[in-house]
């Protein structure tokens, strides 16, 4: 989440980067938005150009790929958008290049102008956002899964489970039942009967110890 929100942001400076560029100067004092998007597969011509059918163009087109993918959180559109701005800021330059004999960076205003850092940087940005951003997940991702499935009820396994093979320590949340201790032979087994009787318990006791049953009256003559 954390890096789709900075990818993001990334993104979209860059898109405002790019986009503003058309409006900085380019080369020679004259402006990005002075050049025609045909002059980039034509040649460069001294001609202006109007704003709508300009340089800007294709930067509005990336800054909307910017959009699109940040709502969509599409990475792959993010870096598309990244690529259209540094695609045609590169193609100006060849051109600039191939109408002015060679290109050169000079602070004088002769050369390569902060425009063009602008658009470079807008789609270096784009790309870095790309990066940065983890996608929309699909839906087997966002899908939560079960730490541990319950055994069948043939498996032998313990539950809770432990990943160890074992008989189960608990099948009730209650108590188990103690069985009764061994108290000697069963005297209604004819095989046993002969057999000495263990002494009864005090707990098998029939009479109460606590009050004892009160002897019958002697009878009266």
């Amino acid at each position: 989440m954390i890096r789709n929100i900075l990818g993001s942001v990334v993104a979209l400076a860059g898109a405002a980067s790019a986009v503003l560029s058309p409006f900085r100067d380019w080369y020679g004092g004259r402006a990005g938005h002075d050049y025609r998007v045909a002059d980039l597969f034509e040649g460069i011509t001294p001609a202006e150009s109007g704003v709508l059918v300009s340089i800007l163009l294709p930067f509005l087109g990336a800054a909307l790929l910017v959009i699109l993918g940040v709502v969509l959180r599409s990475r792959l559109v993010v870096a598309l958008a990244g690529l259209v701005a540094l695609g045609f800021t590169i193609l100006w330059m060849v051109r600039q290049g191939q109408a002015a004999g060679s290109l050169v960076v000079g602070g004088d205003g002769a050369g390569l102008q902060v425009g063009v850092v602008n658009a470079l940087a807008g789609g270096v940005l784009m790309l870095i956002g790309a990066l940065l951003m983890t996608g929309r997940r699909s839906r087997r991702e966002r899908k939560p899964v079960e730490p541990f499935a319950v055994p069948a009820a043939d498996q032998v396994d313990t539950w809770p489970p432990t990943q160890e093979p074992g008989m189960s320590v608990q099948t009730s949340p209650w108590p188990e039942p103690e069985v009764d201790p061994y108290t000697g032979p069963d005297p209604r087994d004819p095989r046993t009967r002969s057999y000495p009787q263990a002494a009864p318990h005090p707990e098998d006791d029939p009479r109460d110890p606590v009050h004892p049953p009160h002897p019958p009256p002697p009878p009266q003559g």
